[in-house]
């Protein structure tokens, strides 16, 4: 199964979410990428994953243009539609789904209040993704 995770800067949701998946199921082939991507991983997105176990500090923000030719089972957009565009993917796609989630990358406050943001996002990636490889095995 070949799972893409798509958003605008591939630098904390899309990146979070394929940790999620790759823990689930090391089988899967799961790639993630954006329209727009930021220069690195959110050092605040490595930290709340490495917390409960999972490491992506390995992981950068490619540019979706690199998978265009490439055949995908899943094509996942994570933005929140709220507040920003999802791009869309015009590869070869079996099935095309959107999970939205805010971006706590804006999050603002101090501190705390920003890891806070982070957390939370983090475990409702955790829970709808959990969900979403639960109906796929």
């Amino acid at each position: 199964m070949k799972i893409l995770i798509l958003c605008t800067g591939n630098s904390c949701r899309s990146q979070m979410a394929e940790g999620f998946l790759k823990s689930f199921d090391p089988g899967l082939e799961v790639y993630s990428a954006g329209t727009n991507p930021s220069a690195e991983v959110h050092p605040k997105a490595i930290q709340v994953m490495k917390e409960i176990g999972i490491d992506i500090s390995n992981g950068y923000p490619k540019n979706v243009n690199q998978f265009l030719n490439d055949s995908f089972d899943y094509v996942i957009t994570v933005c929140d539609n709220a507040k920003e565009t999802c791009p869309v993917f015009l590869g070869n796609v079996k099935e095309q789904l959107h999970i939205g989630f805010e971006d706590p990358a804006e999050a603002t406050g101090t501190e705390d209040e920003i890891l806070s943001k982070f957390r939370e996002i983090r475990d409702e990636i955790k829970r709808d993704f959990d969900k979403f490889y639960k109906s796929i095995k």
